[in-house]
C-alpha cells in the first residue's frame, strides 16, 4: 500500500472537566534516549515507573461523562488523568469507557492525543500509552467503520487472502481512531458449538483455521508500519474454546496430547509470522488457572514456542485466582503468581491496586527486579516497533479510505463468499422472477443486529440505535431486488406473535422465506444449555410448512443451532452465519441470483444437540448400534456447502506414489464449471494415515484452493504436500511422521502413497 505523506498536526482539544486546551504537539517520547537504547532508559526507571508499563486500565478509570453521548461526550478527568500517569506511570488503556457504543473518528483522536500529551509531562522518562480495542470484525468501536462477517463466517469463504484484506482495512480504520494495537483475533479452535464464543473462532480444523490465522495477523500487522497497521492480538492461549461444559470460562480437561495437537498450531502458525502480542486464557485446564500456569505461559510460549512479544491478561483475571479460581488467598499472592507465571501486563481496569502489590513485591524481594524488566523490555518494544515513540498526529487526509465504498465491497465480497447453500431441492433457488410474491418473517429478517452479532457497537451488540446508518437488513435488500415482498415479523427470539396472522399472508404468496436468528451475545452472557433453535422459531416453520408452498430458510446464527426438526420441511436452506452489515444484501443477492453461493462449512453440523462428532473423528466413532459403520451421520458434513452451478473433477494426478524426507508431492485436479452459471469451487485435498501409533482421524484436510470458473471454463488445481504435513503428537508429546501409507482424498478420487 502506498503510504500517503505523514503531516503532523497542532490543534486544539477540549479533554478535561476543566475545560482545559492542550496543545498537540510531535515530540519525541523518549526525552534524550535515543530508541534504540531501551535498555538504557529500562536501567533510568523507577520500580514504580516499571510496573506502571504492565498495567492497563479502562477509560472510565480516568474520565467522566458517557462516551457515547454524542452531543456532549465524554471528557478526560484531569485529576484522575494525573493519579494515573503521574503517580501509577500506567502504560496502557483500553476500551470504549461507558462500555457501550461507537465514538466518532475525530472523539478518539481527541481522547487519545490528550492522554498522550498529559502523559509527556508525567515523569522523568515519559513513554507512550499504548492504548487497545477489541475491533474484532472490523473497528467496531469507530462510528463509521467498515464491518465485516464474525470469524467464523470469513472461515466460511476458504479464501484466506480475502481474510487478510479484511483485517488490512479493520487495522487502517482502527489506526485512523489513533488505536495501535486490536485484541483480535480469537485462534482458538471451534469444536465445542455450545460455546458462546464460537462465532469468533476460525472453525474446527487445524488446517482452515491455520491458514485463516496466517493471513488475518499478517493483515492486521504487515510486521508493521506506524500509519496503517496495529498490533495484533492472539486469543485466547491456550485451551478457552473447549470447556467441558460449553460454558464461557468454565473448566477445561484437554489431555497435553490434544492441547498440541489442535489447540496449539493456530498460535504456532501465528507465532510464526510474528505475531505480537498474545492475550491470556481465563478459564483453567486440568485443574490450573492458565493465568497462573508457568508451564504454559513460559516453558511453552517462550521456551518452546519462542514467542518474544507482549502477553496480555484478559479482564481482571489475575484477581480471579482469588476470587474465582481459588488458588490463591490474596490478590498479593495472585498478582506473584501470574507474574512469575509469565503474565507482561495486567489487564486490571477498573483500579490500580495491581500496581501497589506489584511494587510492593518488588521492594520485599519475593519478585526480582529482573523479572519485572524482562516485561518492560517487551512492552517497550511493543510501542518502538508500533511507532509510538513518534507522537505523530496525522490528518484525516492521511486515512481517505475510511469507511469508503471501496472498504464496504470488501465486506461484500467476504459476506457473499461466506453464505453456504445447504439444502437446495428442486433448484427451488435462485427466485429468477422480480415479480414473484414473496412472504418474509423471521427474527433476522428485518434486523441488522441479528446479522452482525456480539462485538457490534457494543459489547453484546444488542443495541439498534448505534447501527451504521444506510446498511440493509435482508428484508430491505429483498425489497431492492423483488417487486412484491410482503413481511410480518411472524416470530421474536423467544415468542410468536401471531402465527395465524403469518398463515394467513403467507396463503397469498408465491415462496416463503423464513429468517431465523440468534439473540447477539458472547461470553458469559451468551451461555446457553441447549443448542436446538428456540422452539417459537421451529413452530413457525412447521406450521408454514402446511400450506405445501416453497419455503427458503435463511439462518443467521452464533453458532450451528439444532433445526432438525424443520429441514425437511425446508426446501431451500442459506446458512449466513453472522455476516455483518453487508450480509443483508449479500443473503438476498444470493435468493435473487446476482451471486452464486460458494461458501462450505467450516465445523461439522450437528444433527441433535448431544450429537457432537467432528468430521475428523476416530473410526470407532462410526460404529452405530447395529454394529453397522454408519453412526457418523451429521446434519451437514464439514466443507460440504452447494452452489447454483455445476462442477465436474477429472484428471486426478499425484506426481510420486513415495514420499520421501523433505521432498514434496504434487497432487493435480481439473475443475470444470459444466452448469449454467458462473461459479466459485473449493478444492479440498483430505488423508488417512492408515497405520499409526495414535488412532488416525477417518481424514483430516491437507490443503484446499478456492477457484473461480465461468461457465464451460476448465482450470487445473495443483496443491503439494510435504512429510510434515502427515505429522501428528505422539505419546511422547513429539510431533513426528511415520513410515507407513497414506491415502489421499480428493472428490471421489483416491490414491495411496508411502511415506518413509
Amino acid at each position: 500500500m502506498k503510504k500517503y505523506c505523514l503531516i503532523v498536526i497542532c490543534f486544539h482539544l477540549f479533554f478535561s472537566a476543566n475545560s482545559q486546551n492542550t496543545d498537540v504537539a510531535s515530540k519525541n517520547f523518549s526525552n534524550g534516549f535515543p530508541i534504540k537504547d531501551i535498555d538504557v532508559l529500562i536501567s533510568k526507571m523507577s520500580i514504580e515507573e516499571k510496573v506502571g508499563q504492565m498495567s492497563q486500565v479502562d477509560l472510565g478509570v480516568i474520565a467522566v461523562g458517557d462516551i457515547c453521548n454524542l452531543k456532549n461526550p465524554q471528557q478526560l478527568d484531569i485529576s484522575k488523568l494525573e493519579t494515573a500517569l503521574n503517580k501509577y506511570h500506567v502504560g496502557s488503556i483500553l476500551n470504549v469507557g461507558c462500555g457501550s457504543g461507537t465514538i466518532s473518528l475525530e472523539n478518539w483522536k481527541k481522547i487519545i492525543s490528550a492522554i498522550q500529551i498529559k502523559n509527556q509531562k508525567s515523569s522523568n522518562y515519559p513513554i507512550p500509552v499504548i492504548y487497545g480495542i477489541d475491533a474484532i470484525h472490523g473497528a467496531n468501536y469507530v462510528m463509521g467503520a467498515t464491518l465485516f462477517p464474525q470469524q467464523i463466517a470469513q472461515a466460511a469463504t476458504w479464501n484466506p487472502q480475502l481474510v487478510k484484506s479484511a483485517n488490512e482495512i479493520s487495522a487502517y480504520e482502527t489506526r485512523a481512531a489513533g488505536i495501535p494495537w486490536n485484541f483480535s483475533p480469537v485462534l482458538d479452535l471451534g469444536r465445542q458449538p455450545l460455546w458462546s464464543r464460537f462465532f469468533e473462532t476460525y472453525g474446527e480444523d487445524v488446517c482452515l483455521a491455520k491458514s485463516m490465522a496466517v493471513e488475518a495477523i499478517s493483515g492486521l500487522q504487515s510486521n508493521v508500519d506506524n500509519t496503517y497497521h496495529v498490533a495484533a492480538c492472539m486469543k485466547h492461549f491456550l485451551g478457552y474454546s473447549f470447556s467441558l461444559s460449553g460454558h464461557d470460562r468454565t473448566p477445561a480437561w484437554i489431555s497435553d496430547r490434544e492441547l498440541r495437537e489442535y489447540f496449539l498450531p493456530t498460535f504456532q502458525a501465528a507465532i510464526s509470522v510474528g505475531a505480537k502480542t498474545v492475550m491470556i486464557n481465563s478459564g483453567e485446564i486440568n485443574g490450573t488457572p492458565v493465568h497462573a500456569n508457568y508451564d504454559i505461559l513460559t516453558k511453552l510460549l517462550r521456551d518452546e514456542l519462542k514467542f518474544t512479544g507482549v502477553a496480555v491478561t484478559d479482564w481482571e483475571d489475575i484477581y480471579k485466582l482469588v476470587n474465582v479460581h481459588h488458588v490463591a488467598a490474596t490478590k498479593k499472592e495472585a498478582v506473584k503468581m501470574a507474574i512469575m507465571a509469565g503474565i507482561d501486563m495486567s489487564m486490571t481496569p477498573n483500579d490500580f491496586e495491581f500496581n501497589d502489590l506489584l511494587i510492593q513485591l518488588v521492594k520485599e524481594g519475593s519478585i526480582p527486579q529482573s523479572r519485572i524488566d524482562l516485561s518492560v523490555k517487551r512492552i517497550l518494544n511493543l510501542k518502538k516497533e508500533l511507532g509510538l515513540f513518534d507522537n505523530v498526529v496525522y490528518l484525516p487526509s492521511s486515512y481517505p479510505d475510511f469507511g469508503s465504498k471501496k472498504f464496504s465491497d470488501v465486506s461484500y465480497n467476504a459476506a457473499s463468499e461466506a453464505i453456504t447453500l445447504l439444502k437446495n431441492n428442486s433448484n427451488v433457488l435462485p427466485l429468477m422472477n422480480k415479480d414473484e410474491k414473496l412472504f418474509v418473517c423471521g427474527p433476522a429478517a428485518n434486523s441488522l443486529n441479528l446479522l452482525n452479532g456480539a462485538w457490534t457497537h457494543t459489547w453484546q451488540g444488542v443495541d439498534d440505535k448505534y447501527n451504521t446508518k444506510g446498511k440493509l437488513t435482508i428484508l430491505e435488500a429483498l425489497r431492492a431486488n423483488f417487486t412484491s415482498v410482503n413481511y410480518l415479523q411472524g416470530t421474536s427470539l423467544d415468542s410468536i406473535i401471531d402465527v395465524n396472522a403469518c398463515i394467513a399472508q403467507a396463503k397469498n404468496a408465491d415462496k416463503i422465506i423464513v429468517c431465523l436468528g440468534e439473540i447477539p451475545c458472547t461470553e458469559i452472557p451468551g451461555n446457553i444449555n441447549d443448542l436446538t433453535l428456540p422452539a417459537v422459531q421451529l413452530k413457525l416453520v412447521d406450521e408454514l410448512s402446511k400450506l405445501n408452498k416453497p419455503i427458503i430458510l435463511v439462518c443467521c446464527f452464533n453458532r450451528p443451532r439444532i433445526i432438525h426438526s424443520i429441514v425437511n420441511k425446508a426446501d431451500a436452506i442459506v446458512y449466513a452465519y453472522l455476516p455483518g452489515d453487508e450480509g443483508g444484501r449479500a443473503i438476498a443477492d444470493c435468493i435473487a441470483g446476482i451471486i452464486n453461493p460458494s461458501g462450505k462449512l467450516p465445523f461439522t453440523y450437528p444433527k441433535a444437540t448431544n450429537e457432537i462428532v467432528h468430521y475428523d473423528h476416530k473410526a470407532s466413532e462410526d460404529l452405530a448400534t447395529d454394529f453397522s459403520n454408519n453412526a457418523y451421520q451429521p446434519e451437514f458434513d464439514f466443507g460440504f456447502g452447494m452452489s447454483y452451478t455445476h462442477f465436474t473433477y477429472s484428471d486426478f494426478k499425484v506426481s510420486s506414489d513415495t514420499l520421501l524426507n523433505n521432498d514434496s508431492i504434487s497432487i493435480s485436479i481439473k475443475v470444470t464449471n459444466d452448469g449454467k452459471l458462473n461459479g466459485k469451487e473449493v478444492v479440498q485435498l483430505y488423508y488417512k494415515d492408515i497405520v499409526a501409533s495414535i488412532t488416525p482421524s477417518v481424514k483430516k484436510l491437507v490443503a484446499f484452493e478456492k477457484v473461480d470458473l465461468n461457465v464451460g471454463q476448465s482450470l487445473i488445481v495443483n496443491l503439494k504436500v510435504t512429510k510434515s504435513d502427515f505429522s501428528f503428537i505422539n505419546k511422547d508429546l513429539k510431533r513426528v511422521t511415520e513410515e507407513g501409507t497414506i491415502e489421499l482424498m480428493l472428490s471421489d478420487f483416491k490414491h495411496a502413497i508411502y511415506v518413509k
